[in-house]
């Protein structure tokens, strides 16, 4: 990406091991994350192209010297940042703060939407998947490396359990899949709010009990009004400007959590003193997608999760700035793309 709206397809040298913790990955799916969205519309021109992707999986074909739980011809899942999955913040299932981890794209390592990856970390980073690389199962199993396990993320911070009412606002993939996560944690009722009947038609398949297409003060009052009055318990804001955040803080109930996960386009916001008297928790940030890969996976290789439906277009790589186009003017949900 070399600034708003200028993505480009170019030649780059081969991945090689450069330590000997690394591991080259031949890539075999990626995708375009919405995150990728936000510097599609606002990054500043520049003369050098930043690297673009963080959510692949691929085969891998060489291993440094020091790697020892994965080997050349093993198919991989990468999550969205690498990490030594050893350190006390990886113990403490906080991956995404990992004190040799970093991201791709940044510091001479790849991205993901390419051929090839090197992955530092590729002990700790990469998990090796036990079906081939031809297997339907996998658009489901990338969506493990970022939006299913951020969706995750949200319902697992908000702390949604058996029986509670959750809002989830943005008909994205991450908000999708955190319908998904909300169900699968026993929420009785989850209320997604968008307004893309498309999107939300697949949310209801997903387990949304409710759909609420209003924004604003009359989207609030349909959630209140859904939710008994008082409004729910958990929030999952899936979406990062400052509105859904005003939206959030106005459907949750006194005493409930919001989770933010969509990535913040704003420096301020509303949470002074009235946010304190009604003891509300505010909660969530950036998934360590690597810490829910082992829990989730099971269910992704049975069938029971089925992240990997909000897929909705394909594009080869050499068509990855149409890509990027259909999801700006959301002519697609989430584009995977295939090489």
């Amino acid at each position: 990406m070399y600034g708003a709206g200028d993505v480009r397809i170019e030649e780059r040298p081969d991945p090689k091991i450069q330590q000997p913790t690394d591991a080259v990955v031949r890539v075999v799916l990626s995708c375009v994350c919405g995150s990728d969205l936000w510097p599609y519309k606002s990054m500043p021109a520049a003369g050098t192209g930043r690297p673009m992707g963080h959510e692949f999986l691929g085969m891998v074909e060489e291993t440094g010297s020091d790697v020892s739980g994965i080997k050349a011809g093993d198919l991989v899942v990468a999550p969205f940042t690498y990490c030594d999955n050893t350190c006390d913040y990886c113990a403490r299932g906080l991956h995404i703060s990992c004190r040799r981890g970093g991201r791709y794209g940044f510091d001479g390592v790849d991205g993901g939407q390419g051929e090839a990856v090197r992955v530092p970390q590729a002990d700790g980073t990469l998990v090796a998947l036990p079906v081939s690389a031809d297997s339907a199962l996998l658009p489901s199993v990338l969506a493990l490396s970022d939006v299913m396990g951020t969706g995750h993320h949200g319902a697992v911070t908000a702390g949604v359990g058996r029986g509670d009412s959750v809002l989830v606002i943005g008909d994205g993939a991450v908000g999708l899949c955190a319908v998904i996560a909300a169900r699968r944690l026993g929420a009785e009722q989850v209320i997604l709010m968008g307004r893309h009947k498309a999107r939300t038609d697949l949310g209801r398949e997903f387990g949304a009990t409710d759909v609420v297409a209003e924004r604003g003060e009359e989207g609030v009052a349909r959630v209140r009004e859904l939710a008994g009055g008082d409004g729910v318990s958990k929030v999952i804001e899936a979406v990062g400007t400052r509105q859904t955040l005003e939206t959030a803080l106005a459907a949750v109930d006194d005493g409930g959590t919001i989770s933010r996960l969509g990535v913040p386009q704003y420096q301020e916001g509303p949470v002074g003193p009235s946010m304190i008297m009604r003891n509300i928790t505010l909660t969530g940030g950036a998934s360590p997608a690597r810490a829910y890969i082992e829990e989730l996976l099971p269910e992704v290789l049975n069938g029971a999760l089925e992240p990997g439906r909000v897929f909705d277009q394909r594009f080869p790589l050499d068509e990855v700035p149409h890509a990027y186009q259909a999801m700006a003017d959301r002519r697609a949900l989430k584009a995977l793309i295939t090489l």
